[in-house]
């Protein structure tokens, strides 16, 4: 049986005793450390960022000569070295504010943006029914793989989040098609009774 959810477990207390925003940073830090995501000077892209731990553990390590834009439907609270923006990742407008953020940067980048990293630690809100719950997941990925399509440099990496269930297989075989490396990853900092798994493509 899994273990009853504890708002304010060791990872919660951990984060706020770190300054940290939310646990979920923790789930970034483990993906970094295993996969050697990030680096200094890089660009990095966060989609459904709010509350925006994955922003300040981002912008940590790619330092001052690095980029991070980050984008979510609710507001995110001013991050330093951060650009922030209140949009729609499953709307073609998500492309103009996008395009638009590079502008805020300094040093400016170039006129067509290129991201090293696309990270993203969505998921749909939950119905209570796993299939719609999975599927929804698979919609909220195959948007995030539409963005990384625009804006992924070649040779990019995605770190994103989803749930597993009946489809999760089929989808995993599809980008094994079309990635040329698919790495499924679990992380710690899950809880027991998370059925998310995060996917490291390139």
């Amino acid at each position: 049986m899994p273990k009853p959810y504890i708002p304010n477990d060791s990872w919660t207390r951990k984060a706020r005793e770190e300054g940290y925003r939310a646990r979920s940073v923790y789930k970034l830090k483990e993906l970094d450390e295993r996969f050697r995501l990030l680096g200094p000077g890089m660009t990095v892209l966060d989609l459904g960022a709010a509350p925006g731990s994955w922003l300040q553990y981002a912008a940590e390590r790619v330092g001052p000569t690095g980029t991070v834009i980050g984008v979510d439907l609710r507001h995110i609270e001013p991050i330093d070295g951060v650009v922030t923006l209140q949009a729609d990742i499953t709307s073609t407008e998500n492309v103009t504010k996008i395009l638009s953020a590079w502008e805020l940067t300094l040093p400016p980048l170039p006129p067509f943006p290129s991201f090293d990293l696309l990270l993203s630690d969505l998921a749909p809100s939950t119905s209570g029914m796993k299939g719609v719950d999975q599927w929804k997941s698979i919609e909220l990925a195959r948007a995030v793989l539409a963005i990384a399509g625009m804006f992924l440099k070649p040779g990019g990496r995605v770190a994103m989040k989803m749930l597993r269930g009946e489809d999760f297989d089929a989808f995993l075989a599809e980008l094994r098609r079309t990635w040329k490396s698919v790495k499924p990853a679990q992380v710690r900092a899950s809880r027991d009774r998370s059925k998310e798994i995060y996917l490291v493509l390139q």
